[in-house]
Formats: structure tokens, sequence, C-alpha cells
């Protein structure tokens, strides 16, 4: 890609790539005015060279816009899967939670969790997993050293090129990365994910997650090239698209986005989250105001199987009579698009919305019902997002569909209007107004906060 021949210099433009794991997407933004002048898509060339799809969506932006002179070139990347990680931890809902915060906030795929001292096949199931970054966790500041000592000589033994991340007990640490050292495993030591009991510090562990996917995973997928053709490191989708929705709360409020796309499904809530029922109390671990999740089982794509199980065989009668058909259209490109109107435009639509009520239900909080001499208590555990003003719809399969409102209304609960709690309340949405990234921008408006924050949020304003 060539960008610096180009003939439009009247002002400044900035340049948003975000290379995914089905579509490499760009957008073209001025600096004066500010507008966006254009985006374009293209599918990723994973299986070649990732700069050819590149090329490709900048060659029909170009056809948009004319010529530019790009002052900013930025870029995230989700291609071959994005960052996978395995989280592991002490106790389930305590440090193991903790360290699974902290690597969603900064973008990783969390395959999965661990918890206690690793067994054998635990250690089998890590190395099939062949996961790119351990986030090794365990007790807080001067607390429990035994179960992350165990656990930093079991991820030692397993044969694996991963590397490790050490954010647990600091009087542990050192002795585990010398551990993880000896035996060939890049380990670097960041500051404990919950150095004090019930107190959750992620920023430390986001900043070592985001510099090794610049040191190891920029380099081992093949983008170190293109890499070097922008003007600021390359990042993860995920946080990008995390940094869009802390700029965006802060003019909106309380608010949940939802990305549906070909490997995952992700959503992100910036809220408190506190109990918003009369006697209800917060149990376990205090939620983030700015929380993300992923789900690796949700991709429309790279994953759908999973919602085409959820989906009865009731429903693909009624929405499409020949499911083979759909499946092999879908196997043969992960970029496929259904023609609009058609029976697998309307089984994705579908597909879709079973993607977003599956994954806004386990990232939501809900209410436990326990039973003491005094009658019925309730106890929340997670996120209360019931009084969640915005739910915003983010991916191709919301922002391409017929109806984007109907997918997303599968992240609501109309009918928690209630003044009482109820037993298994999942306390998702209420009432919220849904709106959708229609020029698939959020991942590129995260970058240019980077740059100009100010800038960023009077273009989410205005496209909005």
């Amino acid at each position: 890609m060539n960008v610096r021949d180009e003939s439009r210099k009247d002002s400044g433009f900035i340049l948003a790539v975000d290379f995914g794991s089905t579509f490499t997407k760009v957008v073209a933004i001025s600096t004066e005015k500010p507008e966006i002048l254009g985006t374009a898509k293209s599918p990723t060339t994973i299986g070649t060279d990732i700069r050819g799809g590149l090329n490709n969506a900048v060659k029909e932006l170009t056809a948009q816009t004319g010529k530019l002179t790009f002052t900013h070139k930025l870029a995230a990347s989700s291609a071959y899967g994005g960052l996978k990680m395995v989280a592991v931890g002490l106790v389930p809902s305590l440090t193991a939670k903790a360290a699974n915060l902290a690597a969603c906030s900064a973008g990783a795929k969390v395959v999965k969790t661990f918890s206690y001292e690793l067994n054998a096949s635990e250690q089998e199931e890590i190395h099939g997993i062949q996961p790119d970054l351990i986030l090794l966790s365990g007790g807080t500041d001067g607390g429990n050293k035994d179960v992350i000592l165990h656990n930093a000589k079991k991820l030692a033994e397993i044969e694996s090129d991963f590397a490790v991340i050490i954010a647990g007990n600091k009087s542990a640490a050192e002795d585990a990365r010398e551990v993880l050292t000896r035996s060939g495993k890049h380990a670097v030591i960041c500051g404990n994910v919950m150095p004090v009991f019930n107190t959750l510090d992620t920023l430390p562990a986001r900043d070592a997650i985001n510099a090794l996917f610049l040191e190891k995973i920029i380099k081992a997928k093949g983008l170190a090239q293109a890499a070097r053709e922008m003007t600021m490191p390359i990042i993860p989708t995920p946080l990008a698209v995390f940094e869009c929705m802390q700029l965006l709360s802060e003019n909106l409020g309380d608010i949940l986005a939802v990305d549906v796309g070909g490997a995952t499904t992700d959503v992100y809530s910036m809220c408190r989250g506190a109990p918003t029922l009369p006697g209800v109390t917060q149990k376990g671990l205090p939620e983030p105001f700015a929380k993300r999740t992923v789900e690796g089982d949700l991709g429309m794509r790279h994953s759908q199987e999973t919602l085409i199980d959820k989906i009865t065989s009731s429903q693909f009668e009624t929405k499409l009579p020949d499911i083979e058909s759909y499946r092999t259209a879908c196997r043969s490109d992960y970029a496929y698009i259904p023609p609009a109107g058609s029976p697998h435009a309307h089984f994705d639509q579908m597909l879709a919305g079973t993607a977003v009520d599956i994954a806004t239900t386990r990232h939501a909080g809900y209410l436990e019902t326990a039973y003491t001499p005094f009658g019925e208590s309730f106890y929340q555990m997670g996120k209360d997002l019931t009084a969640v003003k915005y739910v915003v719809g983010i991916g191709g399969p919301i922002i391409y569909t017929d109806d984007p409102a109907s997918i997303l209304q599968n992240a609501a609960t109309p009918t928690r209007h209630a003044t009482t709690p109820t037993r298994d309340n999942v306390l998702k949405p209420a009432s919220p107004k849904f709106i959708w990234d229609k020029k698939y921008i959020f991942s590129a408006m995260g970058l240019l906060a980077r740059v100009d924050k100010q800038l960023a949020l009077r273009i989410l304003e205005s496209e909005l």
C-alpha cells in the first residue's frame, strides 16, 4: 500500500484499519470537518499476505474519496482469531475471575479459565488449546504462595510456545518467573490483579498483555510488515472497541454493546451495575465499571454449529427449509453475506439474535435466592444492567441485516419492571434504546481516540 503518493493534501486525513478475522475494514477520517469521508471492506487475506486484503479495501476506499495523504495510519487486528489466552488463578470467584477480567479488558480471547492447582489433565488441555499467552495469577500480595508456584511449575512442563504474564502474589512472582524462564518460557511480571482481597487492579496486566501482543503476536501472525506501515503500534481490535465504548459512555451514560463477529461474540458494559432493586445484596467480586466478555463458541461462521444447535427444528422449517445449503455456503466462504431478503438472510438474522441473547445473558448479573429463618433473601451476582440506557450493535451480522433492532432486542428483558426481585432473574437491560454502528467505525474511533479524543467523540456524536 502506497499512501504517500496521493494528491489530496488540502487538510489532515487519518486512515483507520481493522484487520478482522473475516473482513479488513478501512475508514478515512477528515480532521478539519470533522467527518467520516468513506469506509470500505475486503475479505481478509489470511492465507496469503494480510496486506492483500488491506490493499483491496484501500482501493475501494479511494474510489469513494479520491486520493488522500494520511497524516496518521492506525490499525487494530483480530485476524487469525485474535489474541488467544488462558487465565489461571486460585479461587474461581476471586483471582481466577480477576485474571479473566484483566485479559478480556486487554482485548484477548480467553479460551479457558482454570482455578486451584493445575493437574495433569488440565496440562494436556492447555497443550491442546495452544494459547498465545497465559495470565497466571493467584493469592493477594503477602497471601497464598503455594498455588501460584505449583501452577508455574505445571505450566513450565507443557511443551508449547506460549508466553506467561505473572500477575499474582508479589511475594511469589520472582520465584514463579525463575521456574518458567528455566523451562524456556518467556515470562514477565506485572502488578497483582488482586493485590488486596476483593479489590481489582487490572491495568498492569492489561498493559503487559498489550506489550506482549506487540512483541510476540504481531510477528508470529505475519503482521510485522503491515505494522511498519502504520504510524502507531497495532492493538487488538477488541481493545479499540473497548476504548471507544469508554469514550462513548462519557457522553451517553450507562451503555451495553454487543459485537457479533465471525469468530466470537463480544459484550461490553459501561456502568457500575450496583443493585437497583430493594432488598438485594451484592455478592462476590466487585464488577469493574468497564467490562468485556468474549464468547468463543458464539461466532457466526467459525463456530456457528453452537448457535444452530440452540434453534429448534420447528424454527428451521419456518426460516430455512434447506439448512444444509446455508451450512455449505458458510463453510465454503467465511466472508459469506447472504443476499438481502433471501431465506439464508432470514436465518442469519435468527442466528445473530441467538448469539446476542446467549452472550448478553452470560455477561449480565443474576439474582440468587437464599432461604433464612426470616424469609427469602436475594443476592446479586455480577452486574445489574436493568437501568442501562442504550444497547449498541456492532458487527456485520447486525449492521448488514434488514432489521438490526430485532436482533438487538435479544439483549433486553422488557419485563424487568418489577419492584421486587424474582427467582432466576437475569439482570439484562429493561427498556433500552437501540443504536448500531452503521458504518463499522467503532474500532476506528477507538484508534482515533488515541490521537485525538475530542475528535473521536465529535464524530461518534454525529454518526450515532
